[in-house]
């Protein structure tokens, strides 16, 4: 979900690397800012908008689409180690557009996209929750996104790259001061499509809506570096791939998301966006993906989510929901509470405040996942 979240930091980093030259390198420097921002919506004018449902074509559609004014790609996990010692990470590369067309002369500096990468990651045992961020212009080879010859999305040494044609074995590999990981990822089930056919829609309004693909359960295995101790891990992770031009209404005050992942072989999105005057946007829903890898289209009629316990924020004083009880309908409905696996996994340090985090199912399903709370410490009205 985080359309509002990456519009705010790409304008910083907008700011940070465009705004001080089009035509100087960053010299290897990582970047970051802390700002809070309101302004008119952004124009979008000669982008193309998300109206009818997409063709997709893989691994084609893992790339960039230039067209489009946002863009990210998402990985979650959680993942242990042998001794059951968990781990939580996150490993985010927004792309945001500057022009509806690319630049295509002047320096290789110059180019019409800056990325943004987002990295966390919670060791439960620990209790301790990493963040880290980086911008880079999408010019020389500092940040981009390709399928040729091979898929792969990168800012700087932080990258995600194919191991094999089909894209269907990946890599991920960062590295903080503090923290590092570096995992294999094998693709289990095809592209889960989220709405109607990929089509997502997030209001009422034609072209409020995302293009939206998830790998809902990717095999991991590799190592979680922290406090300088390796630890072989192994775990499920979830990949989110979005695209859109505008998506989120004007009344929109915040959203609650959840990726899940059950021990039955099942999967699960659900969220819900939160609107200004206290209701809960009847256009957004989510998918239940079946252990064959099919799936299950679910509106907002078909889900509940209720909070069954709060925390409040040491760092920005907000107070977030810390426990849910889902309920999903239909013949095939369940029950599952949620809990988080730490209670601060609060990123409060890129501009804009909200939890994202390692989570814990039980109930009816039992299993692990992320959720994504945002609009708990100022609204997202108008804010970019």
């Amino acid at each position: 979900m985080n359309w509002r979240i990456v519009t705010l930091l790409l304008l910083i980093g907008l700011v940070l690397i465009v705004g001080l030259s089009l035509i100087e390198p960053l010299n290897g420097n990582t970047l970051s800012a802390r700002a809070q921002l309101e302004a008119p919506p952004p124009d979008i004018s000669g982008y193309a908008r998300a109206i009818e449902p997409w063709d997709w074509q893989f691994p084609r559609d893992h790339g960039a689409h230039p067209e489009f004014q946002t863009e990210w790609w998402y990985y979650t996990g959680v993942l242990a180690t042998t001794e059951e010692r968990r781990f939580g990470f996150q490993f985010t590369i927004f792309r945001r557009a500057l022009a509806p067309l690319a630049a295509r002369e002047g320096s290789e500096f110059r180019a019409n996209d800056i990325y943004m990468a987002h990295f966390t990651l919670s060791d439960i045992a620990g209790g301790q929750f990493y963040h880290d961020v980086r911008y880079a212009r999408g010019g020389a080879g500092l940040a981009g996104a390709t399928i040729e010859p091979r898929y792969r999305v990168w800012l700087e040494d932080w990258h995600v790259s194919a191991e094999d044609a089909a894209a269907t074995k990946t890599r991920i590999s960062a590295a903080s001061s503090d923290f590092a990981i570096n995992l294999g990822l094998e693709q289990v089930k095809p592209p889960a499509l989220q709405g109607d056919k990929g089509l997502s829609p997030k209001s009422a309004e034609i072209g409020n809506a995302s293009y939206y693909y998830s790998l809902s359960r990717l095999i991991a295995s590799g190592s979680v570096t922290v406090g300088g101790q390796r630890f072989a891990v192994a775990g499920n992770t979830w990949m989110d791939h979005e695209f859109s031009t505008s998506a989120l209404g004007d009344d929109a005050d915040g959203w609650d998301w959840f990726g899940l992942i059950f021990d039955d072989g099942s999967e699960l999105m659900v969220g819900q966006i939160r609107l200004i005057d206290g209701g809960i946007e009847p256009a957004f829903g989510g998918l239940l993906v079946y252990p064959d890898g099919g799936a299950r289209a679910l509106s907002a009629d078909d889900i509940s989510i209720e909070a069954t316990a709060s925390w409040r924020s040491p760092h920005s004083g907000g107070e977030y929901p810390a426990g849910w009880e889902i309920e999903v309908g239909g013949a095939d409905g369940f029950r599952i509470d949620v809990s988080p696996l730490l209670a601060d996994q609060e990123l409060h340090s890129a501009g804009i405040v909200y939890w994202e985090g390692a989570v814990q199912v039980s109930g009816d399903k039992g299993g692990y996942g992320y959720a994504e709370l945002t609009g708990y410490v100022g609204s997202m009205r108008n804010r970019i």
